[in-house]
């Protein structure tokens, strides 16, 4: 059937389209529903061709699960901007995460080189040391799960949500994921997940497409010094082994766990500021419990995933609590960088296929609260820093060493007692039934009596979310970075350190890995800015 003249298709917006789930959910199923009940106007239908499926969601709200599809009329395929043979005074990125990957292979599409120097070890090594961490309590301070290749993403469940409005961007991000190995339906998930035994490959992939095109990636290569020419400006460093890079700008994309990282810096003579973060804890359910909540009778369906959650709870002062990286069907790890030290994250496989769910809860840190505890005042924009080792050294105390972590029933926090006994948890080195809320108050900030209110209001709205079989683990610390480095608005230079660039999350731009690797990206775009001003000068 040819399309009817009198329609313009390219008038012809994005088509919502809701989908019972044992309806049909191809494509030709989905246009036929659209010109059935109108959501495609008559004439256009004939023109399947011209459609694709933009988004797929699951619809839960209001007690009926349906699934949410927004058709549109198929784009022609961008043809990706590939990294190109590089040359010239590189660029030395400082981390191997998203923001310092991306931010290579955004300057090698404009073919400028860089060497990018990484603390920790490539994918394959760093399992190793993970495995290290999970078994048997020990900390490698330069590789675990926040530190090596890929950075915190990694090993640490691969979502790609963002709340970023660049559109072209965020898409840019992904394709470039899925022509390094991801997988295809995540241009088309509304919640996009790689998982952490695919995003290892992914990673891999990528570093070495960069190295084919001369952007070398050093591993084991922990900077201690930022290098300075006579000019004062940033233009290499120096690592621990004695080992100096030198280019034309540096720029650290270090992570938010990377707090040596701040301090080099600042002894270079960047700025630094406190910003707000949060902590708090895991709390992790059976995920039985959450889909039969999410999606009551038709819990189980196969068209359906484990089910994810978002809660949320602001009191009248302002300072409620909130769900972060939640992680359906999956587990929870040790996170720490330093010993002595314990610190909670959670992840998942692309299966989501744990029998566990999980997700930060946590409450906010405000500038206020450091000012109030006297740590401003003797530490200054490291304050938080000093904030989150004391919760998790804490922590650490509480678990009794090997980083087995506290642990208490959500029944029992709200009380405001400890637990004698905790359910089965996917935490591999263990729990120690404690008192979880004594651990939170020992930052002398209402995290627990916060956390305590906001359980009761979830409670309410998710029927058995602080139930028995639902547990408290302790701690979740790291949020994001309490420390900003400030830079200019337009060049994006720190403005008392020219040369060097802050980015990413360990700078407090960016909060996840596609925001991460787009703050990566657009650094690029300034250092390639920057340069041709210069040669435009010249």
């Amino acid at each position: 059937m040819s399309p009817d003249r009198s329609v313009d298709l390219a008038l012809v917006l994005d088509l919502a389209l809701d989908v019972e789930l044992d309806e049909r959910d191809d494509l030709d199923a989905l246009l036929d529903k659209a010109a059935r009940t109108g959501v495609l106007p008559k004439g256009a239908a004939g023109a399947r061709d011209r459609f694709e499926i933009k988004s797929r969601a699951v619809d839960a709200r209001r007690g009926r699960v349906r699934l949410h599809y927004v058709l549109g009329q198929r784009e022609s395929a961008a043809a990706q901007v590939a990294p190109r043979q590089v040359a010239g005074l590189p660029v030395i990125i400082v981390g191997a995460g998203p923001a310092g990957l991306f931010c290579a292979y955004e300057l090698a599409r404009a073919g400028v080189a860089a060497i990018v120097l990484d603390r920790g070890k490539q994918v394959q090594a760093r399992r190793r040391d993970l495995k290290g961490l999970t078994q048997h309590g020990i900390v490698d301070p330069d590789s675990n799960y926040c530190f090596g290749e890929g950075g915190a993403g990694t090993y640490s469940d691969g979502k790609l949500y963002t709340r970023s409005h660049k559109r072209g961007d965020v898409r840019d991000v992904i394709e470039i994921l899925v022509e390094h190995g991801a997988p295809p339906e995540i241009l088309v998930d509304a919640r996009p997940h790689i998982g952490s035994n695919r995003l290892p490959k992914v990673v891999t992939a990528l570093r070495e497409h960069l190295a084919q095109v001369g952007v070398p990636v050093h591993f084991g290569a922990r900077v201690t010094e930022l290098v300075r020419d006579a000019k004062g400006h940033a233009i290499g460093v120096r690592t621990a082994a004695g080992e100096e890079f030198v280019g034309r700008a540096v720029v650290v994309a270090s992570g938010h766990s990377a707090t040596d990282m701040l301090e080099v810096q600042a002894r270079a003579g960047a700025r630094l500021e406190a910003k707000p973060f949060a902590m708090g804890v895991r709390i992790e359910h059976p995920q039985a419990m959450i889909d039969r909540i999410q999606y009551g009778k038709h819990a189980g369906h196969p068209k359906l995933r484990a089910a994810p959650y978002r809660v949320a709870y602001t009191p009248a002062d302002g300072r409620g609590a909130y769900s972060f990286c939640m992680c359906p069907g999956g587990w929870i790890v040790p996170a720490a960088t330093e010993a002595g030290g314990l610190v909670v994250n959670g992840m998942s496989l692309s299966r989501r296929d744990s029998p566990y769910a999980n997700s930060g809860l946590v409450v906010a840190v405000e500038l206020a609260d450091l000012e109030r505890l006297g740590l401003t005042a003797q530490l200054g924009p490291m304050a938080g820093v000093e904030l989150q080792r004391r919760l998790e050294r804490a922590g650490f105390a509480a678990g009794g060493g090997g980083l087995r972590a506290p642990a208490t029933r959500a029944t029992d926090f709200v009380q405001g007692r400890g637990s004698s006994t905790v359910p089965a948890s996917s935490y591999e080195p263990g729990l120690v039934a404690a008192d979880l809320g004594a651990v939170l108050d020992t930052t002398a900030l209402p995290l627990a009596a916060r956390l305590r209110e906001a359980l009761v209001v979830f409670d309410r709205q998710l029927r058995g979310y602080a139930s028995e079989n639902a547990v408290l683990i302790g701690v979740e610390s790291r949020t994001s970075s309490p420390v900003r480095v400030p830079r200019d608005a337009s060049s994006l230079q720190s403005p008392t350190l020219p040369g060097l660039y802050p980015c990413g999350e360990g700078a407090g731009y960016a909060g996840g890995i596609v925001s991460a690797a787009m703050d990566g990206m657009r650094v690029a775009r300034a250092v390639v800015a920057a340069g041709s001003r210069a040669g435009e000068a010249a």
